[in-house]
């Protein structure tokens, strides 16, 4: 005798109440996506308004009003109008951040620590002209430079926290400079992506800036690579300073002019590690 076909089981998207992980997953993409297109809607209309009126002049409700939203929209996206004009740096966080947590086992953390701030670079790139229009901005507002200097510490905590995983918790306490090694080599990323990132910008965001970085990030290799770890630091040319120095037990700072070549900035940290 026939037996009964037996019923197709109903895939688990299909069932009233639950959802499968493919669909949640693109569910939340597609909202991260909406969300990062409204926060570049009211930032377009943030910079249009400061580059128009005046940072001064502006207020939330004219952004919110150019952007075709209400106020409360803009406030669910933005604590702040000088907050608007960076709409991407949470979502870069999140991508450099990334890259870290994926890296291969096999590769060097200074390494992975250059192709996580490239992230940046690429926010960057991504919008030569929105990005010289913000970079003008951010020079002549205090308060957008403040926040900018806020972004881009984030990423600088970032880095270092990823680079001192790889040293033993009890180099804190032996007095091995490792630790220090790690946050001014966190610190020589940073700064070499922003010292490339403003010559571009300077420029008009004209040209292969990536390629400009990567030529940056050999010299910070070259200075910090062998020693991340405990290994031997190669020896530097030594001359005339381009930068101030000051070093206690704990923290190395540098002041530099900005417009000092990025070898020199490195070579003059780099001398600065080695004395006793």
């Amino acid at each position: 005798m026939a037996q009964p076909l037996k019923s197709p089981r109903t895939p688990r998207s299909t069932v009233k109440g639950g959802s499968s992980p493919e669909s949640s997953g693109s569910g939340s993409r597609r909202a991260a996506a909406q969300r990062l297109s409204m926060r570049r809607k009211l930032a377009a209309a943030a910079m249009e308004l400061f580059a128009t009126k005046g940072y001064e002049a502006t207020t939330v409700d004219e952004i919110a009003a150019a952007a075709g939203v209400a106020r409360r929209t803009f406030f669910r996206h933005f604590r702040s109008k000088e907050e608007a004009i960076f709409p991407d740096h949470d979502d870069t966080l999140v991508r450099a951040e990334a890259v870290l947590e994926a890296a291969p086992a096999h590769e060097h953390p200074l390494d992975t620590v250059c192709r996580g701030i490239k992230e940046v670079l690429r926010m960057y790139a991504a919008s030569p002209a929105v990005s010289v229009e913000r970079y003008r901005l951010t020079r002549e507002v205090p308060t957008l430079r403040e926040r900018e200097i806020a972004s881009v510490a984030r990423y600088e905590r970032l880095f270092t926290r990823y680079l001192l995983g790889h040293f033993d918790e009890r180099a804190h306490r032996d007095g091995d400079v490792d630790p220090l090694l790690a946050e001014v080599a966190a610190s020589a990323v940073v700064t070499a992506h922003n010292h490339v990132l403003r010559r571009w910008l300077r420029a008009g965001g004209e040209g292969d800036v990536e390629a400009q970085l990567d030529q940056a990030f050999t010299i910070v290799r070259d200075t910090f690579g062998s020693g991340i770890g405990g290994a031997g630091r190669p020896g530097g040319e030594r001359g005339r300073a381009p930068a101030g120095v000051s070093r206690t037990d704990e923290v190395l700072v540098t002041v530099s002019r900005t417009d000092a070549p990025l070898s020199e900035v490195m070579r003059t940290i780099e001398q600065a590690l080695k004395k006793d």
